[in-house]
């Protein structure tokens, strides 16, 4: 369906790729991974057309429908938000719209003369909008809304009230409603909590088209993927299988590559010294000269590229009481939304509870009380003695320094500690050589967060409080952070939608519900176990294979997933609409290339 074919593409002075190759196939389900900037939403630009190949070609199967989302918000205003979701289902929105003005004008007795005009053009126009589903398109719209995390009054509800994230999921919501040949989504589940999640990977499992996504969410990877195209110093290379085995493969193949490395080198370095040694000597001038052809004649392999993965090491934080933070009889309501009406729970020293609960259940509102960021309105909350809170939240990063670099806006906040300890600090947290340097106000949110949760965990508080903290983080720095977390020697209270996160962390579970809190003895992964649900009403869907397809091989090759056939949609017009919802409809598209400057 889509293939790039020994594209080439540079920015400037950075050389993203250099010959590389993919393809992409019906059915199939293609993660496309590598480190921040490595390429990977050019790889979608360059498919949709909004970008151009140095060198290459990039091609899209004729009458192919594409669907991309990205993180560019486009403006969304002056419509409702189930509006906004419907008008951008692409064809059948625009018959929709159609059908109704051709309603209007067989009704309108001022059109009379166009009766006959009007009537032939909605026969063809209405079954085309029936064989789309279009009667069904409000109800599939609710339902992915719905799924979302959308209530019903904020469906309503004009689509200008939302914030940032809120307007990324009707982005979304209107990309999955299309339901195209081929999804293109770039971080989809970047403003998504863990029912969304959840509710996604199973609509994405069901979807019968082709999907390439980039995502840092691991398990959701290995879920859904059967394939894994990485890209890694200007080169993609193809391995089939989830996340989990692409990183076996690659880790072999690093190994096995720098024992060839290895060996060539000893053997390179025995034939130099043999022709040092005997260079000077006319009785062993024809082995000099044969062994000098020969060392000419060796094609040199490339010395292995490793993976910059800093470790740091966190100091144990002092010892706290045993009671670490109690709330009695804790009433909180915004306006007439109630969240708790006589809550008591109490966390004890070493516990890590991570707080699960639906949309609006009060999970961010429990760690601001507890973090003295808001108060109760009747009840009590105690910290106990000798706890030192550190809060982790995503407003933090409005408190970065916008004037100064990143080093500077750290040694701010750290003013004893030595210049080589902060720069070891953020390099495990991805800042490394010149980006120390950069000023915080040009930093990407993402980046922003690594800064804040640096500055935070430099000198451990033994009471941690995070609130999302994984957010825009990506594989590597979320390896880390686990990393360096499993050995803290405090107290956790912590909520977020990354499932290895909650799974490798928490040793408790509190669950708020309607009925009120419910509490679970061991960690999330036990609260799977025990209650068959990932997250509060989000049945155990995920367990299932990604997609049950025979595996094929291809004379010796590593074996491929098998797509299973599907019909092409009609082609239509090319794009329908800019910004972060946008479809495409290719009619043979090739993209010429241009030579490499």
């Amino acid at each position: 369906m889509i293939s790039l074919d020994k594209v080439c593409k540079r920015y400037g002075s950075q050389l993203l790729y250099v010959d590389a190759s993919m393809a992409v196939f019906r059915g199939e389900t293609v993660g496309l991974v590598g480190p921040n900037g490595a390429g990977k939403s050019t790889i979608f630009r360059l498919i949709v057309g909004e970008d151009e190949a140095d060198e290459g070609a990039v091609s899209v199967e004729k009458g192919v429908t594409i669907g991309y989302f990205d993180q560019d918000v486009g403006e969304m205003s002056g419509r409702s938000v189930l509006a906004e979701t419907l008008a951008g289902a692409g064809e059948v929105s625009e018959l929709a719209a159609e059908l109704h003005a051709l309603e209007q004008g067989m009704a309108d007795p001022e059109r009379a003369d166009e009766l006959d005009a009007l009537v032939a053009r909605y026969g063809e126009v209405q079954p085309r909008f029936d064989a789309l589903g279009g009667y069904e398109l409000e109800p599939r719209a609710q339902t992915i809304l719905a799924g979302l995390g959308f209530s019903a009054d904020r469906v309503a509800s004009d689509v200008s009230e939302l914030s940032g994230g809120w307007k990324m999921r009707v982005a979304l919501a209107r990309i999955l409603l299309m339901a195209p040949d081929v999804l293109l989504l770039d971080e989809p589940t970047n403003h998504l909590d863990l029912e969304s999640i959840l509710w996604l990977e199973g609509f994405l499992r069901d979807f019968e088209g082709a999907l390439v996504m980039t995502s840092h969410d691991r398990e959701l990877l290995n879920r859904l993927v059967t394939k894994i195209v990485e890209i890694d110093g200007g080169e993609l290379r193809t391995y089939s299988g989830d996340y989990d085995f692409y990183e076996r493969q690659r880790d072999l193949a690093m190994a096995q590559h720098e024992a060839q490395y290895a060996r060539q080198q000893a053997a390179l370095a025995k034939e130099r010294a043999f022709i040092a040694r005997f260079a000077a000597r006319a009785s062993h001038a024809a082995q000099v000269q044969s062994r000098v052809k020969k060392l000419d004649k060796i094609d040199k392999l490339e010395p292995p590229r490793r993976r910059k993965i800093i470790e740091f090491d966190f100091p144990a934080p002092k010892r706290s009481g045993n009671d670490v933070a109690v709330l009695e009889g804790v009433d909180k309501a915004y306006g007439d939304l109630v969240i708790y009406a006589g809550l008591s729970h109490t966390i004890r020293r070493l516990e890590r509870w991570c707080v699960l609960g639906i949309n609006g259940a009060g999970k961010s509102t429990l760690l601001k009380l507890i973090a003295g960021e808001t108060q109760a309105d009747a009840g009590v909350v105690k910290i106990g003695p000798s706890v030192t809170l550190g809060y982790y939240t995503q407003h933090a990063m409005d408190s970065l320094d916008g004037t100064k670099t990143v080093l500077e806006d750290v040694q701010a906040e750290h003013p004893r500690a030595s210049q080589g300890s902060l720069r070891n600090l953020l390099g495990a947290f991805g800042f490394s050589g010149d980006d120390v340097d950069k000023p915080c106000r040009v930093l990407s949110g993402g980046e922003k967060a690594r800064v804040v949760l640096a500055k935070l965990l430099y000198v451990p508080p033994n009471f941690l409080v995070l609130d999302e903290p994984t957010n825009h983080l990506d594989v590597d720095t979320k390896q880390m952070l686990v990393k360096a977390l499993s050995s803290f020697e405090g107290t956790m209270l912590f909520v977020s939608h990354d499932r290895r996160f909650l799974a490798e962390l928490s040793n408790r579970v509190l669950e708020l519900t309607p009925e009120g809190p419910r509490v679970y003895g061991g960690g999330y992964s036990e609260y799977v176990e025990q209650t068959e649900r990932e997250g509060p009403g989000a049945p155990l869907e995920a367990s299932r294979p990604a997609r049950e397809r025979p595996l094929l091989s291809q004379g010796g090759a590593p074996a491929v997933w098998a797509a299973p056939p599907t019909s092409p949609s009609v082609a239509t017009l090319a794009p329908r609409s800019s910004g972060l919802y946008s479809t495409w409809a290719a009619s043979a598209l090739v993209t010429p290339a241009k030579k490499l400057a």
